[in-house]
């Protein structure tokens, strides 16, 4: 067993082991932990591939930024987690029938790529080799080429759910200044500006 298979089986087992402590652990706050300890061990897995785009850009966007943002959501919402477990039973046949079919894609996929391994023949597009084309230009060209409309149809679906996660949680709050800038613009010195005239002995 050569060092690579030797990591690669390291980086597995963490991986599936953190996953699985992500769904078992009580504390919400240990469960993102182990989510990040999940991303580095799968951004090791991507660089033994050689792809070491997606590596960086897993540890970049998903530890940097959406995991520490579920990390510090976690910590200032005020959510009660016991109420929240009550209804885990009302949702398990649910999530169990989900997991089935993600467990028989997968099945599907490994198992034809070793019952038949001249299907990887008849890929239409084939990875090139790293002295011809780069990986991360690889990419590139499959993503803003072939795949192109579905990269911006998935960029209007993210700003969507970030429009509508923000018009959900805003709240006007009364008393509260807040700045207008159309009536900042409309001032007129005559309402701008107040004179008072104060009588002789009323002043300060």
């Amino acid at each position: 067993m050569g060092l690579q298979a030797v990591f690669f089986y390291l980086f597995a087992f963490v991986a599936v082991a953190s996953a699985f402590m992500v769904i078992s652990a009580r504390n919400p706050v240990h469960s993102v932990l182990f989510l990040i300890l999940v991303f580095f061990n799968a951004a090791g897995l991507f660089l033994l591939t050689g792809a070491e785009f997606l590596a960086m850009i897993l540890l970049v966007v998903y530890i940097g930024a959406v995991a520490v943002l579920f990390l510090f959501v976690v910590m200032m919402l005020d959510i009660d987690f016991a109420e929240l477990r009550s209804g885990i039973l009302h949702y398990a046949p649910i999530g169990a029938l989900v997991g089935l079919v993600l467990a028989a894609e997968l099945i599907f996929v490994v198992g034809r790529s070793v019952l038949t391994p001249e299907a990887e023949k008849a890929i239409t597009m084939p990875i090139p080799s790293p002295e011809v084309r780069t990986n991360t230009a690889a990419l590139g060209d499959v993503l803003y080429t072939h795949y192109v409309y579905f990269f911006q149809v998935s960029g209007l679906i993210l700003l969507v759910a970030m429009i509508g996660a923000i018009v959900l949680t805003l709240r006007h709050r009364e008393n509260i200044k807040r700045q207008d800038i159309s009536k900042q613009v409309a001032r007129t010195p005559a309402t701008a500006v107040e004179v008072v005239k104060v009588k002789p002995g009323q002043g300060l």
